[in-house]
């Protein structure tokens, strides 16, 4: 099987794509628009990856959309040297629309998040070119069902839900040095640090608890990269807790499940309901962490209210406090949560399964098509 990914190579979501359908014997090309700066891709013979540096940025306006125009002729010339059995686009707005401009079929589109939530609702344009490009698309994917739901407004094709899952053997609880002592009881995330992750609201409720309970141990660990990094330091610094909190940059995705498990209680409070599915979420589950989430996007899909963790409102920095103090004052619940998502990752979230699903669609997919043929 010859699997022509269209997709950012960068991507940690298109690394774990492309390596695990090609340890089963697929042949995988990306063709993306990003210069290529990971190395995730060296040990394996049978990925390739063609990338469009500097001839096209990668951008949502909708006149950068018709500009993809120019690379439709090397994309061409891609599909007819590599011959694959699919074309796989990875985003309904950009890479949807090369793969529905090359003409090619069977023709796949997995919808990510901003590019459903967010793309068609700038303009009629935008909303144009999406419904053109779910049109051309013989099979339409989701990683969750409430995305899946928001993108049935712009199509009226079947699209089946293909979850992101997790690596349960490589998040899992183990023991790991840790930057904090171990009477410590430590609230943390693994996200990035931008706006529509709501991680102010996790730094003003952690205020919050560590004023009601000055006499605990209490640690907040934040790691992950973003623009709003600077601004909440100071905030931290503001509220005078920057002495209890640890910022990390960016840390190699290898290396995420070692900052899992310094984690006592996992909190994720985005804001907007672009938030779509969160593996983080999941991550932080398959490593036995009790989960807080807010109740947007598709963060109530895959966490079990009371009992793999708690859901809250978004935006609420007291109710996300008292989700917190809930949990740091029970440790047996804490330890509840922890092993019941592990259990719930493990029935429905488990990424071996989820790639035999994707290589049981693609079968099914090249199947209909020489039917039709």
């Amino acid at each position: 099987m010859k699997i022509l990914l269209l997709s950012d190579p960068n991507s940690v979501h298109t690394i774990k794509w492309a390596t695990s359908i090609a340890d089963n014997n697929v042949s995988v090309l990306i063709f993306g628009l990003r210069k290529l700066t990971v190395n995730d891709y060296e040990n394996h013979n049978n990925i390739n990856v063609i990338t469009i540096d500097n001839q096209l940025k990668e951008q949502e306006g909708s006149l950068k959309k018709i500009s993809y125009l120019k690379v439709i002729p090397l994309l061409k010339k891609t599909i007819k040297n590599f011959s694959p059995d699919i074309v796989h686009a990875h985003y309904a707005s950009s890479y949807g629309l090369l793969g529905a401009l090359s003409g090619f079929h069977p023709f796949i589109i997995s919808v990510w998040g901003s590019d459903i939530y967010s793309f068609p609702k700038k303009s009629i344009l935008h909303k144009s070119i999406i419904k053109y490009n779910l049109k051309r698309a013989d099979k339409i994917l989701s990683t969750s069902f409430v995305m899946a739901k928001e993108t049935e407004n712009y199509t009226t094709k079947k699209i089946e839900v293909t979850p992101f899952g997790i690596d349960m053997e490589k998040f899992k609880p183990f023991h790991v040095k840790n930057l904090f002592n171990e009477n410590d009881i430590i609230i943390g995330t693994v996200k990035t640090l931008e706006k529509k992750y709501g991680m102010d609201y996790l730094i003003k409720a952690f205020k919050i608890v560590s004023n009601n309970h000055p006499n605990l141990a209490l640690k907040l660990l934040i790691v992950g990269g973003g623009s709003l990094k600077n601004e909440l330091i100071q905030l931290t610094n503001s509220l005078k807790i920057n002495s209890r909190t640890i910022f990390t940059d960016n840390v190699p995705f290898v290396e995420v499940p070692n900052y899992h498990n310094m984690i006592d209680i996992s909190v994720f409070p985005s804001i907007y309901d672009s938030e779509s599915f969160g593996v983080a979420v999941l991550e932080a589950s398959s490593c036995e962490n009790p989960v807080i989430v807010s109740n947007v996007g598709g963060l109530p899909e895959v966490v079990k209210n009371n009992l793999t963790g708690l859901v809250v409102p978004p935006k609420n920095e007291v109710e996300l406090a008292k989700a917190i103090e809930k949990l740091i004052l029970d440790k047996n619940l804490r330890i509840q949560y922890g092993k019941s998502g592990r259990l719930h990752v493990e029935k429905l979230y488990n990424w071996k399964n989820n790639v035999r699903q994707m290589l049981s669609i693609y079968s099914d997919v090249i199947k209909k098509n020489s039917t039709f043929s």
